[in-house]
């Protein structure tokens, strides 16, 4: 088993660095060596193991007005647990497309877990035994959010700010925080919500 994100020279294999903060891609080589990279593999099934806020990277080269929407993955899951906390059932699928892109074992290097990318702090807070079950993290993500919307008075760009960077920081700079991840976070979210309302996501 090799772990890296190199390729072999001596295989004739191209590879570019990847942004910081991008996905950590695991595949298996024709050879039967498994293995991790940084740069997304061409031409071969793969897996995305470990994920840092799919649309946090600032030098993000993905145009978010024309990005595939995932329309049906785990639906009843969302429509439940966007009921149950009565937060738009588009919101919830795009804070799911921007935090892991669908990725329910993405585990990020500080620890956020599953679709929602829930810390294990707020996980426990928010009673998830789990974070990486589906029901338990969506449902628990969603608790959050709507924890955040009613502390911002519904206004959704702070409650998606705080979710990112933390209610505290909302708090501290008096509206969405002066941090590039977190702006362009706020921006993305906020284009994939709309671009899942108009595709039919809604009560």
């Amino acid at each position: 088993m090799e772990y890296t994100n190199v390729g072999s020279s001596a295989a004739g294999e191209k590879v570019s660095i990847g942004a910081a903060g991008g996905a950590i891609y695991k595949y298996r080589k024709q050879d039967g060596v498994l293995t991790f990279t940084d740069v997304k593999p061409v031409g071969r099934e793969f897996e995305i193991v470990k994920v840092e806020c799919y649309a946090c990277n600032p030098t993000s080269s993905v145009n978010w007005h024309n990005t595939r929407l995932n329309l049906t993955a785990y639906n009843a899951a969302v429509e439940v647990a966007a009921r149950s906390h009565s937060v738009d059932p588009a919101l919830v699928r795009a804070m799911i497309h921007a935090e892991s892109a669908f990725n329910s074992t993405a585990v990020s290097k500080k620890g956020a877990q599953g679709l929602m990318q829930l810390m294990p702090a707020t996980a426990a807070e928010l009673g998830v035994t789990n974070a990486l079950d589906v029901q338990q993290n969506i449902d628990g993500g969603v608790r959050y959010l709507a924890g955040l919307l009613k502390r911002f008075g519904g206004d959704t760009r702070l409650a998606v700010a705080a979710y990112n960077a933390g209610p505290g920081a909302v708090q501290k700079y008096g509206g969405v925080p002066p941090y590039a991840e977190t702006r362009v976070y706020v921006q993305r979210v906020a284009i994939l919500r709309d671009r899942y309302r108009n595709a039919g996501i809604r009560f």
